[in-house]
């Protein structure tokens, strides 16, 4: 390469910069400087009224000294475990059976799609009104008609209860993207990858461990990673469903924004999430998949 085109390829590469700063600023002052103010927040005692006041550390000394965060905590992993196994396992099992030939299939992968499409709002309603109480056709069905209870109650009233509700409802509102993931990857598998396995006599079961999974890995990795930070930081559907279920985000609003409205604790404890979250996906990363 001669100096003058050297010469030519640096000027490009200067005006390619010049182009794409803007942009590099606006996005980093999206993302960069709530986080590093968030990360300042957490070591004051925050006032809505005057000076903030620097404390240190005692805002996550606090935290971890309380045992309402290690709820929060523990619920929190078991609402991302379940929903996240759950949403990625469903998925699966519905693109399997969606991906045959059958009449109307592509009127049944529409509705397939109704539940992740449809705003949260309404169908947590739906959901909330489904199981009342006193009107609800939950109640309706298992107490007055079966009689599996002996009595009426509010089954997303009570923590116990409610963080199952809130696990179901969250792997029916959002399975359809999994679904709809593992589709698209299985739709383009070769056929005669299961033609050779047929011929060498693999089950169904053996085409589906040595050929479909295979294929499917990398896919269902992604979602797991995906749905995982999806789901840590989910607060719209449980918090719109119940209150009862104090999963990290949840129990961060209510130290945020109601009581004391302790935010400087608030952020102390966002820090914490984040921290948590970016120790899972590099653990994930590096030894599930291995990229």
């Amino acid at each position: 390469m001669t100096i003058q085109a050297k010469g030519l390829k640096a000027e490009e590469e200067r005006f390619g910069w010049k182009l794409i700063l803007p942009a590099i600023i606006i996005i980093a002052s999206l993302i960069f400087y709530p986080i590093g103010y968030n990360v300042f927040l957490s070591f004051f005692d925050v006032k809505l009224r005057g000076p903030n006041t620097y404390i240190g550390i005692t805002n996550y000394r606090d935290i971890i000294t309380d045992l309402a965060f290690w709820h929060a905590v523990w619920t929190t992993f078991l609402y991302v475990i379940f929903t996240t196994i759950g949403t990625t396992l469903v998925g699966l099992g519905v693109a399997l059976v969606m991906v045959k030939e059958f009449p109307l299939r592509g009127l049944v992968r529409a509705i397939i799609l109704l539940p992740y499409i449809a705003p949260v709002i309404s169908v947590v309603f739906a959901w909330q009104f489904f199981f009342d109480p006193v009107n609800g056709i939950f109640m309706h069905l298992t107490y007055e008609k079966f009689h599996l209870f002996d009595q009426r109650f509010n089954l997303i009233g009570s923590p116990q209860n409610a963080i199952i509700v809130a696990i179901i409802f969250n792997i029916w509102k959002n399975f359809p993207f999994s679904y709809l993931m593992i589709l698209s990857r299985l739709q383009s598998i070769d056929a005669t990858q299961y033609e050779a396995a047929e011929i060498d006599g693999a089950s169904g079961w053996q085409k589906f461990w040595y050929v479909t999974l295979p294929e499917v890995y990398f896919v269902v990795g992604s979602i797991v990673i995906l749905r995982v930070i999806w789901n840590f930081n989910k607060f719209e559907e449980v918090y719109l469903l119940t209150d009862n279920v104090k999963v990290l985000s949840v129990y961060t609003y209510f130290k945020a924004f109601t009581g004391t409205m302790d935010q400087g604790q608030g952020a102390a404890l966002s820090v914490i999430q984040f921290l948590l979250l970016i120790g899972f996906i590099l653990f994930y990363v590096k030894r599930v998949l291995k990229w």
